[in-house]
């Protein structure tokens, strides 16, 4: 891990508490995980998608990673995240400065004289003076970065834009999560509605029965009032889910970066989807596929440059200037070779008294070091939790779909069969009322299950870090290097 490898050495300085201990952990790496067997697995695909064999849903994410607001808004903290990689950078390199001027001047004759401005003979003897200057030439400067300063700051900062490449993943993996969830959703509610539409239509049979019996005298009052009460609720429940398939059909929009008025998403029905096997290895393994545990590690591994930085500042400070150029009066002499002037010169600072406010800053950065440090390793704990919960709602959404599937089916021989009584005039409205909502309860959370199981695949494929690995680590290495090394940003 590259926090192991980051550790600066201790400088001391009389009067300064710059050798403090840091503080540490033991990376927590579980053999296996409790709801899944010890068993090596590759990592989850980049197109974990398409393994639901939706088209609808692969098309839906390509729009999303083309589109996606907030995937957009990452790749532009990315770009300030590399222009302050390089503003940071910037003492590393000397400075040099073109100074080039032209001036005039006139100086008072009475500044510099004690007598009367004037003689006898009313000559002005004191009048004034004039002075012409034009200067060609170059500052630079630089500091010797000794105590490596100047150095561990811009690396802190290189880290930084690192890390920002990694919550770019992050980012990528929540939005392309969200875009199956909702999806899931839509095709979910879709799915409810259409029992709901089948509930209306068998309560509406049930209820041309029961007007049939009380016709002739068989039925009560209160059995055609039951039967309708029965229908209504079930028609009640249709503009319901109408509204939810239409409401997250919009959220879908929104992740794709459309208005709503301008995609058009057909859903369908989750019965026509797969639902995937998905292998989540050992945890050991985890800790190299999220990019959220890559990006808590590096900004650790930022914060002890900072802290090192710091630590430097109570060290002497050397700083080169110098100076080249020509100087004259008149324009026509300034390329002369007797108009040439330079100077070169060296200084060493070294902090005495600032009221500990070098002090204060070490301590300020040791603090973020430590606060970085805990949230690492609870980003580590969260992400083993995460693929725990994940792999226990797979299993227990799968049970309780089997189990309510066959609670539906049980619940569908009960309706037929008082469907049956109904028509041999054997039963009475309430046996048959109970059947019925029991039936069309069944029907829903088949449904509803149905939803939440293929959600918590999703969930699944999202802890084991939806695709991320330690090609997409290095790619995002090589991405920094080349913003920071690019000629662009400097001038030559």
């Amino acid at each position: 891990m590259r926090l192991a490898a980051v550790v600066p050495a201790g400088l001391a300085v009389a009067g300064c508490d710059l050798d403090a201990a840091k503080p540490t952990f033991a990376i927590p790496e579980p053999a296996k995980y409790r709801a899944a067997a010890e068993k090596q697995a590759p990592p989850v695909p980049d197109r974990w998608a398409d393994t639901f064999g939706s088209r609808e849903l692969s098309a839906l994410v390509d729009r999303a990673l083309a589109d996606n607001l907030d995937i957009a808004a990452a790749v532009a903290r990315i770009e300030q995240a590399d222009a302050q990689a390089k503003i940071s950078g910037a003492p590393l390199f000397p400075q040099v400065t073109m100074n080039d001027s032209t001036q005039r001047a006139r100086s008072a004759g009475t500044a510099a004289a004690l007598l009367p401005p004037r003689q006898s003979d009313g000559t002005n003897r004191f009048a004034g003076s004039y002075r012409s200057l034009n200067v060609l030439g170059l500052n630079a400067s630089y500091q010797l970065d000794f105590w490596g300063r100047n150095r561990d700051a811009a690396s802190a900062a290189r880290l930084l834009a690192e890390a920002s490449r990694y919550d770019r993943d992050v980012v990528q993996i929540a939005t392309l999560a969200s875009v199956a969830n909702y999806y899931f959703a839509v095709l979910g509610a879709q799915d409810r509605l259409r029992i709901a539409r089948d509930n209306v239509r068998i309560a509406s049979q049930v209820l041309a029965a029961v007007k049939a019996r009380a016709a002739v005298g068989t039925a009560s009052e209160f059995d055609l009032a039951q039967q309708e009460a029965v229908l209504a609720t079930q028609r009640a429940n249709i503009p319901t889910l109408e509204q939810t398939v239409q409401q997250t059909k919009n959220l879908l929009a929104v992740l794709v970066g459309q208005a709503p008025e301008l995609i058009d998403i057909k859903g369908g029905s989750l019965t026509s989807l797969r639902a995937p096997r998905v292998q989540p290895g050992l945890p050991s393994q985890l800790l190299l596929r999220r990019p959220d545990i890559a990006e808590a590690e590096t900004k650790v591994a930022s914060a002890d440059l900072s802290v090192s930085s710091a630590r430097a500042a109570f060290f002497p400070s050397i700083t080169l200037t110098g100076a080249y150029g020509v100087q004259a009066q008149l324009l026509k002499f300034l390329l002369r070779p007797e108009a040439v002037v330079w100077s070169y010169a060296a200084q060493l600072a070294q902090p005495i008294l600032d009221g500990r406010n070098l002090q204060g800053q070490l301590d300020l950065q040791r603090g973020r070091y430590a606060e970085l440090l805990q949230l690492y390793h609870k980003q580590i704990i969260t992400a083993l939790s995460d693929v725990e919960n994940a792999l226990v709602a797979v299993q227990k959404n799968s049970e309780r779909e089997r189990l309510q599937q066959a609670a539906a089916n049980a619940s569908r021989r009960a309706y037929d069969a008082a469907i049956k009584r109904l028509q041999e005039g054997t039963i009475d409205i309430v046996t048959l009322s109970t059947t019925q909502t029991s039936l069309f309860q069944n029907l829903d959370l088949v449904a509803q299950t149905r939803t939440a199981r293929f959600q918590s695949l999703v969930s699944l494929y999202q802890a084991l870090g939806g695709g991320w690995t330690d090609v997409k680590r290095e790619l995002a290495r090589i991405s920094e290097a080349a913003a920071f090394s690019d000629p662009k940003g400097f001038i030559p």
